[in-house]
């Protein structure tokens, strides 16, 4: 009997992307332990394996671009267009070497967050491919004008070959595509007690004075670490590896067995740029979230517009973060406008399909 095979392709932006995948893709490998995982991504494999306990294939290859970026807030258009374009122009090699590839190693499903190009090699090689998202490449493109009208119509052109979306909360419309499935929170969950991670860190303060400062794979350039003189009695808590090494309050986590969902119980709060995998499951775990504003990155308004539908939450003022005394941790933090809560069960919403659709393209 064919061995369960998933073909898995993540987009090439930063790492939340990679992450909301891996922890669906660990609840798929939980329920089905033999199952075949081949994670195609550009992102580092430490990562994937810092969320996927089992076994899994790692290919490393880049099927889109996403946006570039300097840090977690920075973008660079220009190269984001220029890097786009050169994908357009080696796409048939691309999806040639990638339906080889299924082929060969007998994949049966893509799912995809969110590749353009994955739906166009899905089709080529003959298998459905699903998507799970809570935006497409098509919205952030079209926000910056004319230049990228044909990226834009190229993007549209791919998602609408895709057969399943799995829209993810804080979501944008995707009207584009044809067959939509709503699911609630994914996200990884805390892998270890408060006590643990209190006895490993050495931390004393109470939740209240700890901050987890989270700004994505890349970091922020421009966060004044210096501030954190001020708050003698506080502790930060960063996984930043630029940040400074020079301040006793600022614990700076390393080891890739620690991610950012496993010290969020130990804060009272979290700092942070607009981002789906910090909101999800900061929301999932009613930890509040103070987020920097972001105009350039259409995204970030749907995902501000749930963090104060559904979490306590602290909107910044633009420049806020960096040109301030950080009197923003002493203001009142304002409470959900909603009594409802998101649903939970995303991941298993997800990893229950696939595992259906794979159950019935057994061959005996």
């Amino acid at each position: 009997m064919a061995r369960p095979t998933l073909y898995v392709a993540i987009t090439n932006h930063g790492f939340g992307h990679a992450t909301r995948t891996a922890a669906v893709l660990a609840e798929i490998q939980r329920l089905v332990p033999d199952i075949l995982l081949i994670v195609v991504t550009s992102a580092p494999r430490w990562l994937i394996e810092s969320y996927i306990p089992g076994d899994f294939i790692y290919r490393s290859r880049v099927l889109d671009v996403g946006v570039i970026q300097s840090d977690g807030l920075t973008i660079n258009i220009p190269a984001t267009l220029k890097q786009l374009q050169e994908i357009r122009t080696y796409q048939n090699r691309l999806v040639t070497a990638e339906v080889d590839y299924i082929r060969q190693i007998g994949a049966q499903l893509i799912l995809a967050d969110i590749p353009p190009l994955a739906s166009v090699i899905a089709k080529a090689a003959g298998i459905p491919c699903w998507m799970a998202s809570n935006f497409g490449w098509d919205l952030i493109y079209r926000q910056w004008g004319d230049d990228f009208a044909d990226i834009v119509d190229w993007v549209t052109d791919c998602f609408q070959q895709c057969d399943r979306l799995f829209r993810l909360p804080f979501h944008e419309p995707m009207s584009v595509f044809p067959n939509v499935t709503d699911v609630g929170l994914t996200g990884a969950s805390p892998r270890f007690t408060t006590l643990e991670l209190r006895r490993e860190f050495g931390i004393k303060v109470e939740a209240e004075k700890t901050v987890l400062m989270s700004f994505g794979g890349l970091g922020l350039a421009k966060v004044p670490y210096r501030n954190l003189q001020k708050f003698p009695d506080w502790q930060f808590i960063t996984f930043d590896r630029l940040a400074p090494d020079s301040y006793p309050n600022l614990l700076k986590v390393s080891d890739p067995k620690y991610r950012p969902v496993d010290v969020m119980p130990l804060c009272g709060r979290i700092v942070s740029k607009p981002g789906y995998g910090t909101f999800s499951e900061a929301c999932s775990l009613g930890i509040p979230v103070i987020s920097v504003p972001r105009d350039d990155f259409a995204e970030a308004q749907y995902l501000l517009t749930g963090l104060q539908e559904y979490n306590s939450h602290y909107l910044l003022e633009e420049n806020e973060l960096t040109e301030s005394n950080w009197e923003f941790l002493f203001k009142p933090l304002q409470p959900a406008r909603s009594d409802q809560t998101l649903p939970k069960e995303g991941n298993l919403t997800i990893a229950q399909a696939v595992i259906d659709y794979l159950d019935k393209t057994k061959s005996p």
